[in-house]
C-alpha cells in the first residue's frame, strides 16, 4: 500500500527531476533536505525509513523532541538546523545538529567555535545572506560576507561548505514572484562566484536556497540544496502519513 507520504515524495521527486531537465542539470547535483517542523516525530521517523536521511528543524525545541524519539527507535539521521539560532542556545544544538545553514552574525560564529572546541566536535555551516529587503529577516549583508569568511577561516572547529539564503514571500502573482525569486537566488550564486576559493571548505561552495514555492526558480539558478517541509506532507495525518494515497 502506498501511503500519502510515499506518493509526496515521489511527486516532489519528479518536480525536482523536471527543474533539473529544463536547467539542463542533472536530479543528483540537489541535496534534498526534508523540513519536519510541521510534522510529529513519528512522521518524520517515516519519511527516514523512505529512505531520506537528511532532515531539517527550525527550532530547537522541536530538534530536540524528535531527536529523543528517533534515539529511543534506533534511527539515525543527519540533522540540519535550519532556523534562526540563539548564542545561549549553541551549545544544546551543537550536540545534536550536523549543519547550520543560518549562521547570520560573527557573534554566532565565535559561539559556535567555543562551544564545538569544548565538546570536540566539528560541524558544517553555511553562512545566510540576506537579499530580500525584509525588515524582519536576518543574515549578513553582501558587504559583509568577505569579512565573515576571513573570520571563519580562523575558526577550525567550522567547516563553512556555502552560503544560504530566502527567497521573496511569494504573491498573488505567480509569474512575478518566479521572477523576483529567480533574481535573488542568481544574485546569491554570483555572490558565491566572486568569493570562490575565499574560506570555503571543499572545492565548491554549496548554495542552500529553494523551498516548496520556490524550487524551480532556486534549481535554475544553481542552488545545490533545496529545503522542503509542506509540499512532502500536504494530506499527510499526524500519526505518520499511513494512508492509502489516491492514485
Amino acid at each position: 500500500m502506498t501511503t500519502r507520504l510515499e506518493s509526496n515524495l515521489r511527486a516532489l521527486s519528479a518536480r525536482i527531476e523536471r527543474a533539473c531537465e529544463k536547467a539542463g542539470r542533472a536530479p543528483e547535483e540537489i541535496e534534498l533536505v526534508c523540513v519536519t517542523k510541521s510534522v510529529e516525530p513519528s512522521t518524520a521517523l517515516e519519511l527516514s525509513r523512505l529512505g531520506q536521511l537528511d532532515l531539517g528543524e527550525n527550532r530547537l525545541q522541536e530538534l530536540v523532541r524528535k531527536t529523543d524519539f528517533f534515539q529511543a527507535h534506533g534511527a539515525r539521521v543527519r540533522w540540519h538546523f535550519i532556523g534562526h539560532l540563539q548564542r545561549n542556545k549553541v551549545r544544546r544544538a551543537v550536540g545534536l545538529a550536523a549543519v547550520f545553514h543560518s549562521i547570520d552574525s560573527l557573534r554566532l560564529l565565535d559561539a559556535l567555535q567555543a562551544v564545538c572546541a569544548e565538546e570536540q566536535r566539528t560541524v558544517e555551516v553555511l553562512l545566510e545572506v540576506e537579499l530580500t529587503g525584509g525588515a524582519a529577516r536576518t543574515g549578513f549583508g553582501p558587504g559583509e560576507l568577505p569579512a565573515a569568511l576571513r573570520r571563519v577561516r580562523e575558526l577550525d572547529r567550522l567547516r563553512c561548505v556555502g552560503l544560504m539564503t530566502l527567497g521573496p514571500a511569494p504573491s498573488a502573482d505567480v509569474a512575478g514572484s518566479a521572477r523576483a525569486s529567480r533574481a535573488v537566488f542568481a544574485r546569491l550564486r554570483e555572490l558565491r562566484d566572486d568569493l570562490t576559493g575565499e574560506g570555503f571548505a571543499g572545492a565548491r561552495a554549496k548554495l542552500s536556497m529553494g523551498m516548496t514555492s520556490d524550487l524551480e526558480a532556486a534549481i535554475a539558478e544553481g542552488s545545490d540544496v533545496v529545503r522542503v517541509g509542506s509540499a512532502l506532507f500536504e494530506g499527510v495525518q499526524p500519526g505518520g502519513g499511513r494512508v492509502e494515497a489516491k492514485a
